[in-house]
């Protein structure tokens, strides 16, 4: 047995719902329905505004993409210039063009790791549930 339901909604959460829905094909019902049962997509506003425009994204993403994201690595020639930088912090002071390449470093490895993170929480959020197919 089903009910209908008239609902006001704000704007901004429509349209991340029938983001999501284009993504994973399916229909703006079936996403309205599993946010109602397990709440809505993982947001980004709690992250440093700096990086909410690439993550905000990552919505649009199909899983496939978001699968490439979720698992990808750095490089070891990128861990280990970081590291090194970090090492040599320690024990010396770093020249200027030193100190901008670590901070750089340290922003692009802060980018990706949420990256990572928010394409892992979006896809878990999207895995289809049984009993969503039960009330069609």
């Amino acid at each position: 047995m089903a009910e209908t339901v008239t609902l006001q909604i704000p704007e901004a959460l429509y349209q991340r719902l029938a983001i999501a829905a284009g993504a994973t094909q399916r229909s703006l019902e079936d996403i309205i329905l599993q946010a109602l049962q397990i709440g809505s997509p993982p947001t980004w506003k709690d992250v440093p505004e700096e990086f909410q425009t690439d993550l905000a994204s990552l919505d649009r993403l199909d899983d496939e993409s978001l699968w490439q994201i979720a698992r990808s690595q750095k490089t070891q020639l990128e861990m280990e210039r970081y590291e090194s930088l970090l090492s040599k912090q320690q024990d010396t002071e770093l020249t200027d063009s030193e100190k901008l390449e670590l901070d750089n470093l340290r922003k692009d490895s802060d980018r990706f790791m949420l990256r990572k993170s928010q394409a892992a929480a979006i896809l878990k959020w999207r895995k289809p549930m049984p009993c969503l197919s039960n009330l069609q």
